[in-house]
């Protein structure tokens, strides 16, 4: 049975001992695009990032007795690790190979994986580098449409490109979460529209008081643990 992440202790991304570190741990493997000649735009591998983890936990395939739903159970009854390496050429080939969705952006290419344990990733996904998933936007993101889900970054941490793929997917996740089946479905159907972006200071200030889903990072990588990282504005949740 998964943990109920609401429940205080329980979250699957506080750095405190709770009892998702009892469990085996999983994790969900993310592999972007980035071909030397044409890398995608920041932005747009944040949000494709984000619609891969929603599209992962909506696929039959993870839900009740589908193939990957054991693997999705597992992962989420433990700590919700998310982990992004970069492939290119053959690489990205050897990738699409294996089970798993691709999600398309603009022009950003994010191929999501059931979970794996956290020492037993595929070969062709271990020999992945995590480093060097550092983009940049050409132009600076529009507005987002605030009758659309908004995935906030907050404004004072410098997270690499990869990090905050993850830290964006962990958002959308906790938005999925709290949302009745009803609003789970008109998300879905709609092909899961999001944005993610940068937060002012002032705004961000005013997010993580408001009661919307919000990361707090457990500190494996980059950043130290507890750091609220991203708040998840779904429209339904206001």
């Amino acid at each position: 049975m998964t943990s109920d992440p609401s429940v205080p202790g329980e979250s699957p991304f506080r750095s405190e001992p709770s009892t998702r570190d009892e469990a085996p741990q999983f994790v969900l493997p993310l592999v972007v695009r980035i071909e030397r000649a044409a890398p995608p735009p920041r932005t747009d591998a944040l949000e494709t990032a984000a619609r891969a983890v929603l599209v992962m936990l909506s696929d039959e395939r993870s839900l009740g007795e589908g193939e990957w739903a054991e693997a999705v159970r597992d992962w989420q009854d433990a700590r919700i690790r998310k982990v992004v390496r970069r492939a290119r050429g053959a690489e990205w080939r050897r990738a699409e190979g294996l089970p798993g969705i691709t999600v398309t952006g603009k022009s950003a290419e994010v191929r999501v994986f059931p979970p794996v344990p956290l020492d037993g990733w595929p070969k062709e996904l271990a020999k992945l580098q995590v480093s060097g998933t550092d983009l940049d936007d050409p132009e600076p993101p529009v507005d987002a449409d605030p009758s659309a889900p908004v995935l906030w970054l907050n404004p004072d941490l410098d997270m690499s490109a990869g990090k905050a793929m993850a830290q964006a997917g962990h958002a959308a996740q906790l938005a999925w979460w709290e949302l009745s089946d009803e609003e789970r479905d008109a998300w879905r159907e709609a092909g899961f529209p999001l944005a993610v972006r940068t937060a002012r200071p002032g705004r961000w200030a005013q997010l993580t008081t408001s009661g919307l889903p919000l990361v707090r990072d457990a500190g494996f990588t980059e950043i130290a643990p507890g750091s609220c990282t991203v708040v998840a504005d779904h429209p339904a949740l206001r």
